[in-house]
């Protein structure tokens, strides 16, 4: 087993407990799990989401205040862009070692978002919201992306909903 999948194995046993655990207490536990079997990679990726978490918080008003679980995804995703972003330019410049660690970090990001929909999945939610609103140009685009990520919950990505969407309008 590659340290890669020993991370994941180790992040998932603690966000897949009960699933009752609130995103901040899934990164807490994972951060212990990740000390406790000295990986590095993951408890770096969980440390950088924990702060990108505190610093939304702040972004929101104060310290306590509390954040939605949509908010939360967000920022979840906002970290894995990032990593994705870097991955790109350390690919350029030919940094092979760079590139897996983000990719771990990424696995291990991911590991803490709901399963995203599939393109089966989405296409009944989007008919109904095409129906639903009367959309039948691209100039409607914008009301159903609004209405389909709300659906969504924002479990289906981006890119696809936009392609499917497009598809669907004329």
């Amino acid at each position: 087993m590659s340290w890669q999948q020993f991370s994941l194995a180790r992040v998932r046993v603690c966000v897949d407990n009960g699933g009752v655990m609130t995103m901040n207490e899934q990164i807490t536990e994972g951060m212990k799990t990740a000390m406790r079997a000295k990986d590095s990679v993951a408890l770096g990726a969980l440390r950088g989401l924990k702060a990108a978490i505190q610093n939304a918080r702040l972004a929101k008003g104060s310290v306590n205040a509390e954040l939605t679980p949509a908010e939360e995804q967000s920022v979840v995703r906002k970290q894995i862009k990032q990593r994705e972003d870097a991955i790109a330019l350390y690919a350029q410049a030919g940094r092979t070692e760079q590139v897996e660690k983000e990719q771990a970090e990424i696995t291990i990001l991911a590991a803490l978002l709901p399963k995203e929909m599939t393109e089966a999945e989405i296409l009944p939610v989007l008919e109904a919201v095409i129906a639903e609103l009367g959309a039948s140009t691209k100039k409607d685009m914008g009301r159903v992306m609004k209405e389909m990520q709300a659906r969504t919950e924002g479990r289906a990505p981006g890119k696809l909903l936009s392609q499917l969407v497009g598809s669907r309008l004329n």
